[in-house]
């Protein structure tokens, strides 16, 4: 059995999944969080057939490193495991891999030091990914670790769409460009999207939406990303839970001199006070539904303000592919929300986008298409699963470097 674990560390919390890569099924999966505060709290599932078992754990956790030795622990103990040795990879999310890394790649300390070399440009996220990854190093030094990117699927944008109009000198001597995120959940819904389409991706133009607390757009070419909606960093674009995404530059400016705001104050601001959050007060889009359904005004303005945008992007980015063959709704809202999918696909019927309404309420765990008769783009929602992603990419990762003895998996 080619048992794969999957390591999303961030900087106060774990989260991870182990996969049987013989079937793609999930063994375990749990998340550790409030690492280094005065209680930790561990959930833990273990998955047998159907059968599903639970745990709930609190207690300090000092630091990733004992972190890890939890996770450890539990998947011995819970039989998903014997030994650590019986894994045969570890796939690391990172978030930034700048222009160094357009693919998976093997962890070794020439690449730990070129993630750690990202760290001024994802300062909230590579520090806990380089974390997660020497801790797992230390615990598992034979194992083959990989790292995966968010970046890396839109490193195929060209220039024209990821250059700023800025000096040259802070693209070449300071790293300044569009470099996307969600690359992984892109990726993932795209190839699910010619799969359930039963045409190859390199065939296919698509806009693929993913909708969270965090939001991101991309426009897919032949399988290729050539534009997505977050830029150097993830606050640019869509509108978010508390991210603002597209703005005025000078905002900024304006609120440094006529506020007293610092600049540290209102990087705070426009990341984690703003979006619905900053419209509404509330982040969640379910609680915006219901604020809205009270007749709470801003709640109205929130949601007509957050379609509006998505829709923007839509004809944007169906005006740069010349010809759509799908846009994919895919994240907790995007593959839950139909009020929302309907809305962004109102209006758009002159481009050939045409949403049966009935299609759109379906509940499903699965892939299926809320188009209607007249529509000639399909509208599909499917399910993200980056941490199968990432297990995938892992094993082509090892398979590709001759490790093909112990990585037979179809993936």
């Amino acid at each position: 059995m080619i048992k794969v674990l999957v390591i999303n560390s961030g900087s106060s919390s774990i989260k991870y999944q182990l996969f049987n890569m013989d079937g793609g099924t999930v063994l375990a999966s749990g998340a550790i969080e409030r690492i280094g505060e005065a209680t930790g709290l561990h959930h833990h599932r273990s998955y047998q057939g159907s059968d599903i078992t639970e745990s709930r754990h609190e207690q300090r956790i000092a630091d990733h490193r004992e972190g890890l030795l939890h996770i450890g622990a539990l998947l011995r103990e819970t039989g998903a495991i014997t030994e650590i040795s019986e894994l045969s990879a570890i796939g690391h999310r990172v978030v930034h891999g700048g222009e160094s890394f357009r693919e998976p790649i093997l962890i070794n300390e020439t690449v730990l030091q070129k993630i750690r070399d990202m760290i001024p440009l994802a300062p909230l996220h590579n520090p806990a990914n380089v974390m997660g990854i020497e801790v797992a190093l230390e615990q598992a030094p034979d194992i083959p670790q990989v790292a995966i990117f968010d970046t890396a699927f839109h490193q195929s944008i060209p220039a024209h769409a990821y250059r700023y109009a800025l000096p040259e000198s802070l693209y070449t001597e300071h790293r300044v460009r569009r470099y996307g995120f969600h690359g992984t959940s892109h990726h993932y819904v795209a190839k699910q999207a010619a799969a359930f389409l039963k045409k190859p991706l390199e065939s296919l133009n698509l806009i693929t939406l993913h909708l969270g607390n965090g939001a991101s757009a991309a426009a897919i070419a032949h399988g290729k990303s050539i534009d997505t909606s977050m830029g150097m960093t993830p606050l640019e674009g869509l509108i978010m839970g508390t991210r603002c995404g597209d703005i005025d530059p000078a905002i900024s400016f304006y609120l440094g001199r006529t506020t007293g705001l610092s600049s540290d104050e209102i990087e705070s601001l426009l990341n984690k006070e703003s979006g619905l959050k900053g419209i509404c007060g509330v982040n969640d889009m379910r609680e915006v539904h219901h604020l809205a359904k009270t007749g709470n005004a801003q709640a109205r303005l929130a949601l007509d303000m957050y379609c509006y945008r998505i829709k923007k992007y839509i004809g944007a980015y169906y005006a740069v592919l010349g010809h759509l063959d799908a846009v994919v709704f895919t994240g907790g809202i995007g593959e839950n929300d139909a009020w929302v999918r309907e809305r962004c696909c109102t209006g758009l019927e002159t481009l050939g986008i045409a949403l049966n309404a009935e299609k759109n309420i379906i509940v499903s765990n699965a892939a299926f298409d809320i188009d209607g008769e007249a529509s000639k783009v399909s509208l599909l929602v499917i399910p993200t699963n980056e941490e199968l992603e990432i297990a995938q990419q892992t094993v082509s990762c090892i398979k590709n470097r001759g490790q093909t003895s112990v990585f037979s998996s179809p993936y």
